[in-house]
């Protein structure tokens, strides 16, 4: 059998285990003392650092973090190993060594500056060639215990020129303001602004369609029914038949509208007609939804379809009433 190893994939997993111990000592630093390592993974991709901490890091800790990382890169610090060392004599000397992880007598000692630890895997042989190190996410994975993921070396590079690219289509679709995170604070407020003013739009029209419902609904079969095209957003239905309900007892209400070169459908059934006159909105509306070749459905009381054939909607309006007669 014969084996090989890519020694591209070797030499980026080497890059990311060695950051892995930057990382272990900027969280020491940043943190502080009671940072405990509780697992860690490495591959050629990215890394990931479970460590024990009592909360959420904050962006200010992250960037710290980031910043001691990258520093120790620019260092560009020698590693310093002894594959001889005597492991009472770490321990006393204050190596970090994993906690339950059974050593023997003679260990490896790994060191990158001021961080010392006990470890057998694969490394860089100075910290320039771990090129940038850059943390992708902090998370709880359970009480009291933190994880962070993290990219490196071609990995880092990569997702910094992509990050650059982006802020460049970014800037260019800002027509390259000064400052793009005010002007896209100016787009967001604006945004907000434009969603009140529609929001208040909608609930006039509704107002309006809501008395225009009223004057149209006729008693047919004890019910009060009502059908009506509207001339407005799909989005605006549903409110609009709970909230015509809420106004008119008894009602079978039935509402249409075209938009986008889409036909929309919604029945609202008053809840004590659907027992006492045995009427159901879902089977009542995928039946009208044949009319538009649409499909939909819902519950007893309400339900709504859309299609593309908006040429059906007169026929759903002419037989809408059809489902009262006895």
């Amino acid at each position: 059998i014969n084996v090989s190893v890519s020694s591209s994939k070797r030499h980026a997993t080497a890059i990311h285990h060695s950051a892995t111990h930057l990382l272990h000592a900027a969280l020491k630093e940043v943190l502080g003392d009671h940072v405990q390592q509780k697992g860690s993974m490495v591959s050629d991709k990215y890394l990931r650092f479970d460590f024990s901490h009592f909360s959420k890091l904050s962006e200010q800790e992250i960037d710290q973090i980031q910043v001691f990382v990258n520093q120790k890169i620019i260092d560009q610090l020698p590693i310093e190993e002894n594959r001889s060392a005597i492991y009472k004599d770490c321990i006393d000397q204050g190596v970090i060594a994993l906690f339950g992880e059974k050593y023997g007598e003679t260990v490896r000692l790994v060191k990158f500056g001021n961080s010392h630890e006990l470890c057998g895997g694969t490394h860089v042989s100075n910290t320039s060639q771990i090129r940038a190190f850059i943390i992708t996410s902090e998370s709880a994975i359970s009480t009291g215990i933190r994880r962070i993921e993290a990219i490196s070396g071609s990995e880092a590079i990569s997702f910094l020129i992509n990050q650059s690219k982006t802020l460049k289509k970014v800037n260019s679709l800002l027509s390259n303001d000064k400052d793009p995170l005010e002007a896209i604070n100016k787009i967001k407020n604006q945004s907000i602004a434009v969603h009140k003013k529609l929001e208040k739009t909608n609930n006039e029209l509704s107002s309006f369609y809501i008395k225009e419902l009223k004057l149209k609904a006729e008693l047919v079969e004890g019910v009060n029914f009502c059908k009506y095209e509207l001339s407005c957003e799909p989005s605006l239905l549903k409110n609009l038949a709970f909230n015509t309900g809420k106004e008119i007892d008894d009602l079978f209400l039935v509402l249409t509208t075209k938009f986008d070169g889409k036909a929309y459908v919604v029945c609202y059934i008053s809840k004590n007609l659907v027992e006492s006159k045995q009427l159901n909105a879902n089977l009542i509306v995928k039946k009208l939804g044949k009319h538009i070749e649409g499909s939909g459905g819902g519950q007893p009381f309400f339900a709504s379809a859309s299609g593309n054939n908006i040429n059906g909607i007169s026929k759903i309006l002419k037989e809408a009433s059809s489902f009262l007669k006895t």
